[in-house]
This record gives C-alpha cells, structure tokens and sequence, in this order.
C-alpha cells in the first residue's frame, strides 16, 4: 500500500466515523414538531426566559411590564391574535418560526434584547439586523422560472472566498442573528461554505438556501460539522413534473427528495420553499403540498409570493386578492388550528407584510446580491451601495430611510 491510499483510507475511516457519531446525535435529537402539553411546558418555559431577559436588560418594575407586553404585542402584530399550537425541537432547541433563532442560546437571548432595544434603548449589546440573505455565487445548473438573480446567472464570479469571509466579519461587527446564503446555487461553492461558516464566530445561525442540488450525505455532514443551522430546499409543487418543469431540469424534484433525505439525516434544520403563484393556489393543492411536507419530515414551509424582477420582470405575477385571501386562510388554519398540529410550520411573508410593512430594507435585514451590492430583499432590487464601502453605514442608513417599495 503506498503513502496515497493510506491518507485515502484514512480520510475515509474519518469520514465514516463523523457519520457513524452524527446518525447516533439525530437518533437522539430528531427534529420533530411538538404540541400539547409538550409544548404548553416548554412555551412557560419560554416566557419564564423572556422575564428574566428583560429583568437584566432594564433596572425599573414599570420598564419590565412594558418590555413584556411590547413582545406580546409585537408578536400580535406580525401572527394575529392566534394561541401557539405547535413548535419545533430540533437539537435541544426550541423553535417557534424559521426567522427566530432557537430557544434558548446566546444568539437567541441577543435576539430578544434587539427586539427589547425597539421599545426602550439598552446599554447591552444588540444586533442590527435580525437576517441578512447573502448570495455568494452566480453560478447554477437550473432554469428557474422565477428566478431574481436571472440578469447575472451563471456570470462570472466576484466574490472570492475572502471576500465572502469580509463581508460576514463586516456583518457580524454590526450584529446579525442570522445569515441565509444564496445564488445562484450556493452549494455549487460547497468548500467556500465549509470555509466561512467554520471560521465564523458562533453568534449568527447560519443557513443555506438551496435547490437541493450537491446536498449529498457526506456535504450535509460537512455543513452540519461546520455549523450549520439548516437548509432552505426549494420545492415548487408536489407534483415531481410540475417542479422540474418550473425549475427547468429533469432531476429539480429528485435533487429535493435526496436533499431533504440527506439534511434531516443530520439533524439540520429543514424547511421547504414554495413560490406559490396564482396557477398554483388552490386549498386542493395547498393541502396536498403540506401533505408531502409532513411526509417528508420538514419542520418550516415558507411561503413566496412572486414579483416580477429576475425571470419574472415585466410579467404580471402579483397574486389576485382571492389567491390572497385562500392564502391567509390556509396560513392560519394549518398553523393555528389543533387539528393540524402535527404539520409543518408555516412562514408567510406576506401575511405580516400587509399588516405592519416590511422589516428588509436595512431595518431588520436585508440582501446582498453577488456583486457584494446591498438590496432592499432578494425581490426588491433597490441597490444602495456596496457592503465592502467605506460608506457602508451610511448606504445603509439610505436604504432604510427609503424602506420597501412594495409594502
């Protein structure tokens, strides 16, 4: 045996042993959803932490009364006047939605004290940005009909490795809870991620959204002992002809299956992505893609309503009030009511969007596309500035100042 194939054995025995430790931790810590009286103790346990977060954070009684009715108000706001009917635990965590860290860390503890800063100023040290999407590549081997970053795919790349690495070290300076990166396709860049992640301080939740495309076993395993907290997987319908015809390739549904597979064999956090456009909605098809989500063993469905910029620019995608209204309806059914607790959560944008306005635009986040250049979101292409300008604090302060032209 020559020098070569020992390290080659040897890489793989590690390998195989990184494996063999990560399937014995999902065995113990299997992402589920949770409800009744599993959920009714850990939701106390929940408020008992809030308590105790405000009492450190303010010095006064009436300061702590009112923290804690800004939160329930605040939560109010965004879900409606809704009781919680189910989380999701997953690795030791608890968690209530996919943009809210899980309880109870450090990243989400600091989450809460930036959300407290709103309602009274705190000497403590809060984040800017509650999320911040980073796309790192332009490249992708799909057709995606709804694609924002159509005009730049499959470009040649700016960012470098070390400039990625510069733009989350900038990011991280002015505290962010969580970091989702994109594309293009962001697993096509598989070691830049293992990179960056690893080298990152541990005081952001670390995301990927992806078509599921690379997610193979041994990256899920990779990603999972760099840090990563979870995976976006796009899936356009239930249908497998469906999806990979609005993806534009042949395999689109089956990269999802494997991707999920391989994902929730590592206890990653999963959640589906669904663009659901005004030929889609309907409660028969609605129901039938949270049917596969369940099955699947997903903990999040999100729901995108299109705009027209990338693929879609110039079309008229903007769903119809009824579309809207199936929506909100089914939104709230599947989330709130007892009989569906047992199903994924859903993230809807657009349900809170309506109500209280956009919290992208540099108030609580924002996109950075792959030129480095600072958008409002990854649909409103509003680019102000770079991220790596030496007026980066005040660009920012632009693009807040504007806000979000659509809500």
């Amino acid at each position: 045996m020559n020098s070569l194939e020992s390290i080659s054995i040897t890489e793989q025995f590690i390998t195989n042993s990184i494996i063999d430790d990560l399937n014995k931790e999902h065995h113990l810590n299997k992402n589920k959803v949770i409800s009744g009286f599993e959920k009714e103790w850990v939701h106390f346990k929940i408020k008992v932490s809030l308590a105790i977060i405000i009492i450190t954070t303010y010095s006064n009684f009436r300061d702590w009364v009112l923290a804690f009715k800004y939160l329930v108000n605040l939560r109010k706001k965004f879900l409606g006047n809704y009781k919680l009917n189910k989380m999701i635990k997953a690795n030791g965590k608890y968690y209530m939605g996919l943009y809210t860290p899980g309880w109870n860390d450090a990243i989400y503890k600091k989450f809460i004290v930036s959300q407290l800063n709103d309602f009274k100023k705190t000497k403590l040290s809060v984040n800017r940005f509650n999320s911040v999407f980073l796309a790192i590549t332009k490249k992708c081997a799909l057709q995606c009909k709804h694609c924002y970053e159509w005009e730049n795919l499959n470009k040649k790349d700016v960012l470098s490795p070390d400039i990625i690495k510069q733009i989350v070290s900038r990011l991280q300076k002015k505290g962010v809870s969580q970091i989702q990166f994109s594309g293009g396709e962001p697993l096509l860049k598989m070691d830049t991620l293992v990179d960056v992640i690893s080298n990152s301080k541990k005081t952001t939740n670390f995301w990927v959204a992806t078509s599921g495309f690379k997610l193979t076993e041994n990256n899920a395993y990779r990603l999972k002992e760099a840090g990563l907290t979870g995976v976006i997987i796009s899936l356009d319908h239930f249908n497998p002809e469906k999806h990979n015809a609005f993806r534009g390739f042949k395999d689109a549904y089956y990269w999802v299956e494997e991707a999920v597979k391989n994902a929730n064999k590592t206890s990653l956090v999963v959640a589906l992505s669904v663009c659901v456009t005004n030929e889609f909605i309907s409660e028969t098809n609605l129901m039938a893609y949270m049917e596969l989500a369940k099955k699947l063993g997903v903990s999040f469905v999100q729901f995108l309503e299109p705009k027209p910029v990338g693929h879609f620019a110039n079309k008229n995608v903007y769903l119809t009030s009824d579309n809207i209204k199936i929506l909100e309806t089914f939104y709230t059914k599947l989330n709130y009511e007892k009989a569906f607790k047992s199903f994924p959560i859903i993230t809807y944008h657009g349900f809170y969007q309506r109500k209280i306005g956009c919290f992208n635009a540099g108030k609580k986040g924002m996109y950075v596309d792959t030129n480095g250049d600072m958008n409002a979101c990854p649909f409103c292409h509003t680019k102000t500035g770079n991220v790596l300008d030496e007026s980066f604090e005040h660009q920012l302060e632009v693009m807040s100042s504007k806000g979000c032209s659509s809500y």
